[in-house]
């Protein structure tokens, strides 16, 4: 059974940095792209950086240069170093796995960027 356990999140001030986790169980993650989105209240959840197998990565522009995706499949954990901060980054961050018969949401963990 895949599992996905998202943490690091909290409440931070305009400019911090948080650093999130995406814990994996039950799949090797190193043979898939990982993903991280991310859901404002009264909004649509959007992507906000992916990683594939051979470490590319891609993110959306309204994170480029602050966010940096990585991962460590010895630990088979993702990562989201999140800089620079801002109150727009307001949201439940999401990890999700996709394979090419199923997708696999992690719970979310909670980012307050607020003073």
């Amino acid at each position: 059974q895949v599992q996905l356990v998202e943490s690091g999140g909290g409440l931070v001030q305009p400019g911090g940095s948080l650093r999130l986790s995406c814990a994996a169980s039950g799949v090797d993650t190193s043979v898939f792209t990982m993903y991280w989105y991310r859901q404002a209240p009264g909004k649509q959840r959007e992507l906000v950086a992916f990683i594939t197998r051979s470490g590319n990565t891609n993110y959306a522009d309204s994170v480029k240069g602050r966010f940096t995706i990585s991962r460590d499949n010895a630990k088979n954990t993702v990562y989201l170093q999140m800089n620079s901060l801002k109150p727009e980054d307001t949201a439940v961050y999401y990890c999700k796995l996709a394979t090419t018969l199923y997708d696999s949401w992690g719970q979310g963990t909670q980012v307050t960027v607020s003073s």
